[in-house]
């Protein structure tokens, strides 16, 4: 009989729940350690920014993407579609979470989807905030733990594996929103580590027919079995459905920013999502460790979204069915080199999805009118081997090389008859090394330089790759240069700052149906700058800033050469400021600012630039009255200031998702 990841999820947390009822003892085993967590170490030469468990917390976050806007350069298209992935941009790509310039893991392990509504598809509601302890963002293809869709960055999640803990986030708000968060870490009277997570969010929206509820429960179970060896069992669970009012026209967002289009109707999504996981770390001596993991993903998603196509307003339907099953095993360990010390780490894996996938257009309300464009199932199967070496040479001197190779197999077939003429068949095998060199040097105790160099590469996207005619296809190929510093003047300043340059090569573009060649090329360069200021002992002042400029160099359309890449503003900047005039209270203020970004190739039409304010007072409540426990008022968007969260141009149309009016979101934080 097949498993039923759901039943199977949750009889696992079921059990962990009840494993969290026994007395707690004060030794707690360490925490266990995931795929890539070995190369902490070897990062200093590559820009990462790190956001912890405390940051994560500072204000209530119902999603993770609310985080991004920390990062230098890094930005949120926000398409206001409940269920549906926003497009994430970062270093001069436009497409990622929504496509796929940008990986992301979740303990090590990929979320990004072959083929689930688009190449390189993630969702991070499958998270609950609360359960992180850390968020790293690597800006550029730097990292050797993803392979295909680490072009622009990688998004590295960790949660929560050790040590004692109860943490509860409760916020209300305007428009219904409810959100409840849950975290427990517990060390059990057996000597086991116990982590469990729980999120529950519901809100009506802004506009009609917006309404949303997701749940998400997870958890973690860790055991010695034997003095060297640790088993980690893990399962998450999670269920979303959301209605949508889709876009508007640009002229009825002027009359009514919140309103609806009168011929949207029935759009939104469902989403269940259950995953199971076991790790075994064992202790080889001297340093050295050996990680083995294992794990298998079931996930249903279908999304109905109504747009302009061939003169009129239709409804689409997307459907998809996804198991996944990946393998892997780490060997990390430190040595001696030369004087120096040598962290090193090799990795061995393998992902095999498959997907069925199913799109029908023209459909009345959901209803299903006519036969299916596509209705078919593809495999993709990953191998690769990585490995990493960080080198301290000295007190002043780090030195990295890293290299990952990749290989693809893949198929695709109908499973019904099909009325589109998307190419399905069997792909030729695919193989890419990248590899990446970093180096970086502490000049005295302010002052730190780093220099990297490093390669990322792309698949023909989506069903290209299937194409008989892609077969000679050469992978599309990115390398960056960087450049930065890290800047310490004195205990009240904090400056970190890069510049880099991104080249492509060997593009690819679509001469005729289910014909594909390699030509095109572009230049991506940018700055970024993060700084911290602390004026007086009750102040801090957080800058993110980034620059980015992304030109077409080579196309088949001269027109097109020295054209930006569209959908990538050209500058993004939060300043985050908090005042403490008391232990007790904080007060903050965050201002965001999106310069405007081309919508089309000709860069004949432009999204406007945006900003806008949220407003925040944080009060932790005296101890007689509750142990650690802090009330929180935000107001968001407090200017109530009229913006487009996403400019499309969709059928020759000018469309927009309306940002978010003023908001106020009253919360309780308590730790136990």
């Amino acid at each position: 009989m097949p498993l039923n990841p759901r039943l199977a999820c949750c009889g696992l947390l079921w059990a962990l729940c009840r494993a969290a009822m026994a007395q707690e003892v004060p030794a707690e085993l360490p925490a266990i350690t995931v795929k890539g967590q070995a190369l902490d170490a070897a990062q200093q030469p590559f820009s990462v920014t790190t956001l912890g468990a405390d940051e994560v917390r500072e204000q209530p976050v119902q999603e993770l993407e609310s985080l991004w806007s920390k990062v230098p350069g890094m930005h949120v298209t926000n398409y206001q579609i409940n269920g549906v992935a926003n497009s994430v941009v970062l270093r001069g790509f436009a497409g990622g979470g929504h496509g796929g310039d940008i990986a992301a893991t979740l303990d090590g392990i990929p979320l990004n989807e072959a083929m689930s509504h688009a190449d390189g598809y993630f969702d991070l509601n499958v998270v609950v905030p609360l359960e992180l302890e850390q968020a790293a963002v690597h800006r550029g293809p730097t990292s050797v733990l993803q392979g295909n869709y680490n072009r622009a960055g990688l998004i590295e999640l960790r949660t929560r594996r050790s040590g004692s803990y109860r943490d509860i986030d409760v916020t209300a708000g305007s428009h219904g929103l409810l959100d409840t968060q849950l975290a427990i870490g517990q060390a059990l009277e057996s000597g086991d580590q116990l982590n469990l997570a729980a999120q529950q969010v519901r809100g009506d929206g802004a506009r009609p027919d917006a309404g949303f509820s997701r749940s998400t429960l997870s958890g973690s179970w860790k055991h010695r079995l034997a003095p060297r060896l640790d088993l980690a069992l893990s399962g998450r669970w999670h269920e979303a459905r959301g209605d949508s009012p889709g876009y508007l026209t640009e002229a009825q967002w002027r009359r009514d920013p919140q309103g609806q289009d009168a011929r949207v109707v029935g759009d939104g999504s469902r989403k269940r999502f259950g995953t199971l996981r076991l790790d075994a770390g064992y202790d080889l001596g001297g340093g050295t460790r050996l990680l083995g993991f294992a794990y298998g993903t079931r996930q249903e998603f279908t999304r109905w979204f109504t747009r302009p196509r061939a003169g009129r307003w239709m409804q689409r339907e997307e459907d998809y069915e996804r198991s996944v099953r990946g393998a892997g095993m780490n060997l990390a360990g430190k040595a001696a080199l030369a004087g120096g010390a040598l962290d090193w780490m090799l990795g061995l894996e393998q992902v095999r999805e498959s997907t069925d996938y199913g799109y029908w257009d023209g459909l009345d309300a959901r209803r299903r009118v006519g036969p299916a464009l596509d209705d078919r199932r593809t495999q993709l199967v990953n191998t690769a081997a990585y490995g990493q070496a960080g080198w301290q040479a000295n007190d002043w001197l780090q030195a990295t090389a890293a290299l990952r190779r990749d290989r693809f197999t893949g198929s695709c077939r109908p499973l019904g008859p099909e009325a589109g003429d998307d190419p399905c068949g069997r792909m030729a095998s695919r193989s890419h090394a990248s590899p990446k060199l970093g180096v970086s040097a502490q000049l005295g105790a302010s002052m730190a330089l780093r220099a990297s160099w490093a390669e990322g590469f792309a698949l023909p996207s989506d069903f290209a790759k299937y194409a008989l005619g892609a077969r000679e296809l050469e992978s599309n190929i990115f390398r960056q240069t960087e450049l930065g510093l890290q800047w310490k003047p004195s205990a009240q300043w904090l400056v970190d700052a890069a510049v880099y340059r991104i080249t492509s090569s060997q593009e690819i573009r679509n001469t005729a149906p289910g014909e594909y060649e390699n030509f095109g090329a572009t230049l991506r360069q940018g700055a970024e700058l993060q700084l911290h200021w602390l004026p007086r002992s009750d102040w801090h002042i957080e800058w993110a800033w980034g620059r980015a400029r992304s030109r077409v160099t080579q196309n088949a359309d001269a027109g097109l050469l020295g054209r930006q890449v569209s959908g990538v503003p050209g500058t993004t900047s939060t300043v985050h400021a908090r005042w403490s005039p008391r232990t007790d209270l904080t007060v903050h203020a965050v201002l965001r600012h999106v310069g405007r970004s081309a919508l089309n190739a000709a860069n004949t039409e432009w999204a406007g630039a945006y900003h806008w304010a949220d407003l925040g007072l944080q009060y932790r409540l005296p101890a007689g009255v509750a142990r650690n426990a802090t009330l929180s008022l935000w107001l968001r968007n407090a200017g109530n200031a009229r913006y487009a969260s996403t400019t499309v141009l969709i059928g020759g149309e000018r469309l927009v998702a309306p940002g978010a009016p003023r908001t106020l979101q009253l919360g309780l934080q308590v730790s136990l």
